[in-house]
C-alpha cells in the first residue's frame, strides 16, 4: 500500500499547477491532503475520479478558503470519520480518517502558531489530539497519521536551528510534544529509513529558499509500531512543485 501526504496550500491552485497529472504519475493507493482551502462543490471531483480516485472525502473548515483536509483513495474504505468529535478541533477541518481492512489512514493538519492566541490554540489542540489518539489506538492499532504537523522535531529537521530556536514550529515545547507523541507508540517513517540532514518538506516563498534548500521538515507519515515490520520504504518527494510544501510517501506491505 502506497500512502502519500501532501499539504497542497489550496487544492484549486495546486490543480492549476499540474497536481492531477502528477497524481496520476505518483499513483498512490491513498493520498492525504491538507490545507485544501475549498469545499467539495468548489473542487473538480470528476477530474480527480478520472485520475483513478473515485473515493474522495473532504472535511472543510467553517471559514471559507481556509484549512481543510481530504483523503483520496483508489478503493472504498469500510468506514470514514470526519473530525474528532471535539468542537474546538473540528471547526477548522483538521482531521479526517479512512478505515480499510487492515489499516486506517488519517489526514492531519495541525495548527500553526502565528501569534500568541494561535499558539495557545495550537498547544491545546496538541494536548487534545494526543488524548484522542491514545483512546483511538485501543480500537485501531494499525494507524497511519499523515499530515502537516507544523513542527520540526529535531535540529536535523530545520536548516537553521539556532536562529529559529524561538520561532513557532521549532519551540522546545512543540518539539518535546512531538517527541512524546512519537514515543507513545509511533514511528517517524522517514527517519526509520533515513538519518541524513538537509531533507525538508516546506520552504518559504521568500529569498529563493527552496532553490537554496533552506527549509523545514514539517510533514510526517507517522505509523504505529504495530506496523513496523510492514514498512518497505519512506521518502520525501521533493520534485513536486504545486505548493510551498512537498509530499511525503510511505509504502507498507
Amino acid at each position: 500500500m502506497k500512502i502519500i501526504s501532501y499539504n497542497v496550500n489550496g487544492i484549486r491552485a495546486a490543480i492549476n499547477k499540474g497536481f492531477i497529472e502528477w497524481l496520476k504519475m505518483a499513483d498512490p493507493d491513498v493520498i492525504c491532503l491538507q490545507e485544501i482551502k475549498a469545499t467539495r462543490d468548489q473542487i473538480p471531483t470528476e477530474l480527480i475520479s478520472e485520475a483513478g480516485y473515485p473515493y474522495q472525502y473532504y472535511f472543510s473548515a467553517e471559514k471559507k478558503g481556509y484549512s481543510g483536509v481530504a483523503i483520496l483513495s483508489k478503493t472504498e474504505p469500510k468506514n470514514v470519520v470526519f473530525g474528532t468529535g471535539i468542537p474546538s478541533m473540528d471547526f477548522e477541518g483538521r482531521n479526517l480518517r479512512a478505515d480499510f481492512d487492515n489499516i486506517s489512514v488519517m489526514s492531519l493538519y495541525l495548527p500553526s502558531g502565528t501569534n500568541i492566541a494561535r499558539l495557545d490554540h495550537k498547544f491545546q489542540y496538541m494536548d487534545d489530539f494526543h488524548k484522542y489518539i491514545s483512546h483511538l489506538r485501543k480500537e485501531i492499532p494499525n494507524l497511519v497519521i499523515g499530515g502537516d504537523y507544523n513542527i520540526c522535531h529535531n535540529a536535523i529537521d530545520i536548516h537553521d536551528p539556532i536562529r529559529n530556536a524561538n520561532v513557532s514550529g521549532f519551540l522546545p515545547r512543540e518539539r518535546e510534544w512531538l517527541g512524546m507523541f512519537i514515543d507513545s507508540g509511533f514511528i517517524d517513517s522517514f527517519r526509520h529509513f533515513n538519518q541524513d540532514p538537509h531533507h525538508y518538506t516546506w520552504w518559504t516563498y521568500r529569498a529563493n529558499a527552496r532553490a537554496n534548500n533552506k527549509g523545514w521538515r514539517l510533514d510526517y507519515l507517522l505509523v504505529t509500531r504495530e506496523i513496523e515490520n510492514r514498512l518497505k520504504r519512506a521518502v520525501i518527494l521533493k520534485d513536486a512543485h504545486h505548493s510551498d510544501h512537498c509530499p511525503v510517501l510511505v509504502e507498507i506491505e
